[in-house]
């Protein structure tokens, strides 16, 4: 009987000295990977759908002119009251004043009725809002010019609807210079104060002129140079303006820049003005410009230069 206890226990003890020790997960080292960190930027508080609809889907802004009633302007353009009535639920018909603005829902038979002429088939191809920090919103309309000619007297209606389609509010932009050279783009833009938290963004090209080579003088940008600052909050911009020895005198001339984030997405513009140059001269221009979102990461230039 003692051998058959003593062979148990001596059975007991090997089996257990033959088990390995649990490994406690605090103790094991831990190897660090290289990730790649995003730049912290402020996340607004608010949420804002941005579309880009399609022209079709596009509504047509008219504004009231004297004389004009609710009746005689849904006649014009050929739809009923009733849908003129939905689409712009906050107008009083006995309470139109001149210059006040019109969503007509038919763009096709608003371009028929009409009496503005109708704009150079511009493709926006770009719309995005920025909130501010007191609670307004920084809207853009990056609008391409694919043709050999300057488009000028460039403008487009962008419309800020809430979440029943209703116009929360609407204004007129332009671009930051009179022209849109050939193969180039130049975004409109607006500011809205106190905005509410959800909206829909539309835009709406009113005008874009082809032609009117004559009345602006070609000029060269030179050694142009973008230095963004360590938190891409603004950029430091710097480069010459060379007027063609053939040319004749410009007695002013504007730079635009439009500053890009990393997504391609506008984020800043601003317009530098410079003075007279003759011809083969060249004159330097250094000014800053600054995000209303995220980082910058690219710089585009555009030139004007009028006789």
């Amino acid at each position: 009987m003692r051998k058959t206890l003593l062979f148990l226990a001596l059975l007991v003890s090997a089996c257990s000295s033959s088990r390995q020790p649990a490994q406690n997960p605090s103790n094991i080292p831990l190897t660090p990977f290289p990730t790649s960190t995003p730049r912290s930027t402020a996340t607004p508080n608010v949420l804002f759908i941005v579309e880009t609809p399609l022209p079709t889907a596009t509504p047509f802004i008219y504004v009231v002119e004297s004389g004009d009633t609710l009746s005689e302007i849904a006649e014009k353009f050929k739809i009923s009251m009733d849908e003129l009535r939905a689409t712009n639920p906050d107008i009083s018909p006995n309470s139109m004043s001149i210059g006040m603005t019109l969503i007509i829902p038919d763009p096709s038979a608003a371009l028929a009725g009409a009496s503005t002429p109708t704009p150079v088939p511009a493709p926006i191809t770009q719309t995005v809002c920025h909130p501010s920090a007191d609670k307004g919103l920084w809207c853009f309309a990056l609008i391409q010019n694919n043709s050999s000619e300057i488009l000028e007297n460039v403008s487009a209606q962008i419309i800020l609807l809430d979440e029943n389609n209703n116009v929360t509010a609407s204004q007129t932009a332009f671009t930051p210079l009179d022209i849109i050279p050939p193969n180039s783009s130049l975004p409109v833009y607006v500011f809205f104060p106190d905005m509410p938290s959800r909206l829909t963004v539309q835009v709406q090209l009113l005008s874009a002129i082809q032609g009117g080579n004559s009345r602006y003088l070609p000029v060269i940008l030179n050694n142009t140079v973008s230095q963004i600052d360590w938190d891409g909050k603004s950029a430091q911009l710097s480069g010459q303006i060379l007027l063609p020895a053939e040319s004749q005198v410009t007695t002013q001339v504007w730079v635009a820049a439009v500053a890009y984030d990393k997504d391609g997405q506008v984020v800043g513009v601003r317009r530098w003005e410079g003075g007279a140059i003759q011809p083969g001269e060249s004159i330097s221009f250094s000014f800053s410009v600054a995000s209303v979102s995220g980082a910058i990461e690219a710089v585009d230039f555009v030139v004007q230069a009028n006789p």
